[in-house]
């Protein structure tokens, strides 16, 4: 390598090619020939491509600043409601959870890219509106209906939020799988700084224990709450600001982990057939095996959006393929089991929302497949494939909608 470094070093199609087939060994062996071509501009440029660090993390202006500290501060008013209006924390946070996130993350892009009044209008009224909605209802904890909003109700104002990132331009496929991109890097920073603050909190709680003084009530009454609160808004501040510090750890991530869930979901499913679990009449089984099909196809979507930033090697798109169609024959599995569901107890809120969410997963599944297909073949481009991702967005977001606020009526509350 060195060598064909030295040879090529004014032949720059030949070195990025070097570069790109071999990142490790190239930076390794041109950090040894530096001095020997360290007077040819071309390894000037080189040296700082490959050796430049900046560390520093940019916190942004002022008026930025001030905006973070007030947003995350009126997430804690939102999260600790509860105590200044004397309602229980589970009844107040299972309603409105949701509230304590989104509408501050919006207000932050509708502020960060000035969006006209016009577009930001909409998501407000989204906002009070779903807000007025969620607290009129009783809160009961046996009603499907009621469950059944709770649950679908973050996915609206996650979609309002994704509204305000995309500027409002419905029409943009390449925005809406940078909204998508953003939410697997947030998902990234959140956890980061989760695990610090958990890390941060056993340290303060047991430095006062060494005093004999239990602080355990007041720290998570007191700081924590207002802590967890801040996480969003600091997180989405600090990927927005500084893209580089998970730019690559999400694409790395998504390598990791997408054959080890592939391998994972082929034994789950060679251990389903080989045993002859009966899915068919064990409900908890079914649910779980929904639940594990929607976490699958959110990490196929993530994937799929880090791949296309990302292309140079075709096994990773074989993979995703592979865990597509994996992905396809459990959702076919669990499709004939609901529809045997329907067929012997009827039509109900739960069987409703789990076959629409089924039958959405399972037809976008099928159209990605075959976008894979076509570009593993060279019919179709990567951005082919982006568009396909992005098209179906809408379709989820009017289905959990169309759950969380027309169900209770359709099904009188049940």
């Amino acid at each position: 390598m060195e060598n064909e470094i030295k040879i090529n070093i004014n032949n720059p199609k030949q070195l990025e090619k070097l570069y790109r087939e071999h990142k490790g060994i190239f930076t390794t062996a041109f950090n040894n020939v530096f001095q020997d071509i360290n007077h040819e501009p071309a390894a000037q440029v080189w040296n700082e491509r490959l050796n430049f660090k900046d560390e520093s993390v940019f916190w942004g202006n002022k008026n930025e600043i001030i905006f973070i500290v007030v947003a995350a501060f009126v997430g804690g008013l939102i999260a600790k409601m509860p105590s200044f209006l004397g309602v229980e924390y589970d009844v107040y946070l299972s309603k409105n959870i949701g509230f304590v996130v989104f509408p501050i993350l919006t207000m932050y892009f509708i502020w960060k890219q000035q969006l006209a009044m016009t577009k930001s209008i909409l998501p407000l009224i989204l906002f009070v509106g779903s807000a007025i909605f969620v607290n009129s209802l009783p809160y009961n904890e046996k009603s499907a209906t009621f469950i059944l909003t709770l649950m679908h109700l973050p996915i609206f104002l996650w979609a309002i939020l994704g509204y305000t990132f995309i500027g409002g331009d419905l029409k943009n496929n390449q925005k809406t799988i940078a909204f998508l991109k953003f939410n697997g890097n947030f998902v990234i920073m959140t956890g980061l700084i989760f695990i610090s603050g958990m890390f941060f909190t056993g340290i303060t709680i047991a430095l006062f224990e060494l005093l004999k003084i239990d602080i355990k009530d007041f720290y998570f009454e007191q700081i924590a709450v207002w802590g967890l609160a801040a996480m969003p808004m600091l997180s989405t501040f600090l990927i927005q600001n500084n893209p580089e510090l998970v730019n690559k750890i999400s694409p790395t991530i998504a390598r990791i982990f997408t054959p080890i869930i592939f391998v994972t979901l082929l034994v789950f499913l060679a251990t389903l057939i080989y045993t002859g679990m009966n899915i068919y009449n064990d409900r908890n089984f079914l649910l779980l095996f929904n639940i594990l099909l929607i976490g699958v196809m959110a990490i196929i979507l993530f994937s799929l959006t880090e791949v296309t930033n990302n292309a140079g090697s075709k096994i990773n798109l074989v993979i995703l393929l592979g865990l597509a169609l994996l992905t396809i024959i459990a959702n076919g599995i669990a499709l004939s089991a609901i529809t045997f569901r329907l067929t012997e107890f009827g039509l109900s809120p739960n069987r409703l929302a789990v076959i629409g969410a089924n039958l959405l997963m399972f037809a976008h599944l099928l159209v990605v497949s075959y976008e894979l297909i076509k570009n593993l073949n060279g019919k179709a481009t990567l951005q082919d494939v982006e568009t396909k991702i992005a098209s179906f967005i809408p379709v989820y977001i009017i289905w959990a909608a169309f759950i969380a606020f027309a169900i209770p009526f359709i099904f009188k509350f049940i």
